[in-house]
């Protein structure tokens, strides 16, 4: 009897059980949220005075970066990134136009060649043969002459390939052109990656001697375009040397040590910190506009620097094959309407230009940039963004 009891005292407890009581049913994982895909869109951007049509090409990674580029000057007209809260802005300064960037003298986002930087008295020697060029800087020739890289309409691919996304440009450069020797066939690659990269790879061959140093120059504000002045952004460049320079900022000779001067940033400092220190250097380049040497053991891809923007979050970190990066701070821009109306005044971005140096063909101590029949220039850089 006991046991019949306790039976039905069990039954009766399992039966009045709540749904509240009861342990909850076995439930299947939900399905996991797909990455948006990558893509790649071409478009007209515009045509040039003499009816050449000019294509813009947006690369889209599905992690939250954009990059725009137009076949004029294989120029970069945008690159959008998130803050650490999930904002979208794009951090590189430009036109909303072709005609703007026809117009416009401060090569925003372009391609500089045939040579990057300047060289002084607009001429060099090269085995035996003395080449002239434009003298488009003072005395100096800058960024390739008159008409230089930034300035013509480049050949575009797109491609896709091993979970990256890009746009290769090439351009032939004929012998003689802004007085350089050698046709030269010149790419340059701009790949996207899922990691938030942009991979910059240079190639170029020629079939007579001649001097090369190709760079990108992006006007960086890592706050976002039109967000004002960039001297609270915190730059590290991983460098111990850097160019002094003579009133037409041409290096006086090898690189001296940053020790003890207002160019030592090899730990973060605001751009600001010290921009209008009582330095001769600073006053020659009316702020920042001097070649570092990067610190490095040997070749291969080496951090040359990192950029924080406090307030954003933003982060940007500088990876290149090149002996040297030009840290300029805008100096020049004075009032330039730019993009969605925004006003660009001095020091409202900061270019970071991978390089060899400036004037090296009439410097011999310095890394060579002489390219002959038979070998290929071959550079990289990556622009690497984040948040913190």
């Amino acid at each position: 009897m006991k046991l019949l009891r306790s039976g039905i005292l069990l039954l009766a407890l399992i039966l009045g059980l709540s749904a509240c009581d009861r342990p909850p049913a076995p439930q299947s994982a939900p399905a996991p949220v797909a990455a948006a895909r990558a893509t790649i869109a071409q478009a007209p951007y515009g045509t040039l005075p003499d009816g050449t049509a000019v294509e813009a090409f947006t690369l889209t990674n599905g992690a939250g970066m954009t990059v725009k580029a137009i076949n004029y000057g294989a120029i970069i007209t945008s690159i959008t990134v998130p803050d650490r809260n999930g904002r979208i802005d794009d951090v590189v300064l430009g036109f909303d136009s072709l005609d703007e960037y026809l117009k416009g003298t401060a090569y925003f986002g372009a391609v500089i060649g045939r040579y990057g930087n300047r060289i002084g008295g607009a001429q060099f020697a090269l085995d035996g043969n003395t080449y002239k060029l434009a003298a488009n800087n003072g005395p100096n020739s800058l960024h390739g002459g008159l008409k230089g890289f930034d300035k013509v309409v480049w050949q575009a691919q797109t491609f896709e390939r091993d979970g990256n996304i890009g746009v290769s440009f090439t351009y032939t450069s004929a012998d003689g052109e802004e007085g350089f020797p050698g046709t030269l066939q010149t790419q340059v690659t701009y790949t996207l990656t899922p990691k938030n990269e942009i991979a910059i790879d240079y190639r170029a061959t020629t079939d007579k001697p001649t001097v090369v140093n190709l760079t990108q120059h992006s006007y960086f504000n890592l706050g976002g375009d039109g967000s004002g002045d960039v001297l609270t952004h915190e730059l590290t460049v991983d460098a111990d040397r850097y160019s002094n320079v003579d009133e037409n900022l041409i290096p006086l000779g090898d690189p001296v040590t940053v020790q003890g001067t207002p160019f030592d940033f090899r730990t973060a400092t605001a751009i600001g910190a010290r921009i209008d220190a009582d330095d001769e250097q600073i006053h020659l380049g009316g702020g920042y506009d001097h070649n570092y040497a990067i610190n490095r053991a040997g070749p291969g891809l080496v951090r040359a620097a990192r950029v924080v923007e406090p307030k954003s979050g933003r982060t940007m970190e500088v990876f290149t094959t090149e002996p040297g990066v030009q840290f300029y701070t805008a100096n020049h821009l004075d009032g330039v309407r730019g993009k969605s109306g925004h006003v660009y005044n001095k020091r409202n971005a900061f270019c970071l230009e991978t390089q060899h140096y400036p004037d090296s063909p009439n410097k011999p101590s310095f890394p060579s940039t002489t390219l002959r029949p038979g070998e290929t220039y071959e550079s990289r850089t990556v622009y690497a963004f984040g948040v913190q």
